[in-house]
Parts: structure tokens; sequence; C-alpha cells
């Protein structure tokens, strides 16, 4: 019922949102919804790449296409990290002499964020004669909004993030500063009470 009203509730570009929608053939196709909200790109762009490309099924062969569907919602609510949002640009030329273009990340969101997982997404696929294809399976929406709300959807699950272990060495040097930092506070905490001390004898 909720896939149903956000289909009725889509106000986007029908047009595009369908574009190329015949051509691909859907039998036995899975339906799958990726959320993008607080997802970092590359991680996000990544698993998307690989269910499109059919990697997550045993019968896979890189000369078939046999990718699932992808719904990607909330494209405006993914996230960067480091200084990506000001420091990653795209570049590309008209052809013309001069005139090479550059849009960075922070205003290609603000003028279409689904293009952002889009190329994110395709570059990461194998350039070869089946990329088209997989690219038409591939529906991004800036919102949770779309229109295949009678589609039988699945959530795609995201694995959960890996965060490396510190190495021993980098352990022990954190230790140790930690306890410098710890000792010098002590350290100003005593001087200031021997100088309290000092005033008080002299006072009295």
């Amino acid at each position: 019922m909720a896939s149903q009203a956000a289909s009725s509730a889509f106000n986007g570009n029908m047009k595009k949102a369908l574009a190329g929608l015949k051509r691909i053939n859907l039998d036995g196709l899975r339906w799958r919804v990726f959320d993008a909200k607080g997802q970092v790109l590359g991680r996000l762009a990544s698993q998307i790449s690989t269910v499109i490309q059919g990697k997550d099924k045993p019968t896979y062969a890189p000369y078939r296409d046999d990718g699932d569907m992808c719904i990607v919602l909330n494209a405006k609510d993914v996230h960067v990290t480091g200084k990506k949002m000001t420091d990653k640009f795209y570049r590309w030329h008209t052809g013309y002499i001069g005139h090479l273009k550059e849009r960075s990340l922070k205003d290609q969101m603000a003028k279409d964020p689904t293009e952002v997982i889009r190329k994110a997404v395709l570059r990461m696929l194998p350039r070869n004669k089946l990329r088209d294809d997989r690219d038409l399976k591939l529906r991004i929406f800036p919102d949770s909004e779309h229109p295949f709300g009678d589609r039988p959807l699945e959530a795609y699950v995201m694995p959960p993030r890996r965060v490396r272990e510190m190495q021993p060495r980098a352990r022990r040097a954190m230790i140790r500063a930690q306890k410098k930092a710890e000792q010098q506070e002590q350290g100003g905490n005593d001087k200031r009470k021997g100088k309290k001390r000092e005033v008080e004898a002299e006072l009295t």
C-alpha cells in the first residue's frame, strides 16, 4: 500500500522515469530498491554496480546481461567523505578550442543529484556493449517518490561497514599521546595548587 501511495504521489518527470523500459526484458528480473539516505556515495555505487551486473547471482556470466532492476531513492541525501563536496570536479569538453567545462560535486548536487550516482555507477561498469543496457536498468530519483509502486519491490539491505582495526604500533602511539596529555593536565593542576598555597602563606 505504501508503494502504491508513493506511485500515485509521484510528481516528477514521468517520461524520463519510464524511458527505455520497453526495451528491457523484465521476465524473471527482481526490482531492488536502494535507499541512498545517509549512505556513502562510493560504497552505494559499488553495491548497485554488483546488482546491476548480476554478480550476486550464481548464474553470473560476463557476456550475459542478467542484472536486476535497481531503483535508487533519496539521491539528494547521499554523503561523501573528506572534502570531496568542494574538491571533486566533473570535467567535459564541448569540442571547441578552449571549451573545457567543469562543475564541482556541490554544484552538481544542487543541479541534479541523480547524475552524481549515475556517473559513479557507470564508471564502475565494464566498458562494453552491455553497458547501455545495464544503464537502462538503473532508475534514480531525488526523493522517496517513484512511479513503480505496482511492481514487486524488494528493499536492498546494505552490508555493514567494515572499520579497519588500528595497527598495534599506531595504537601504542595513541595511548602514549593520551597518557602524556593527562600528565600535562595533572602537572598544570599541581602547579596551580602550589601557587595558590604560596599566595595563602604570604597572606597569613
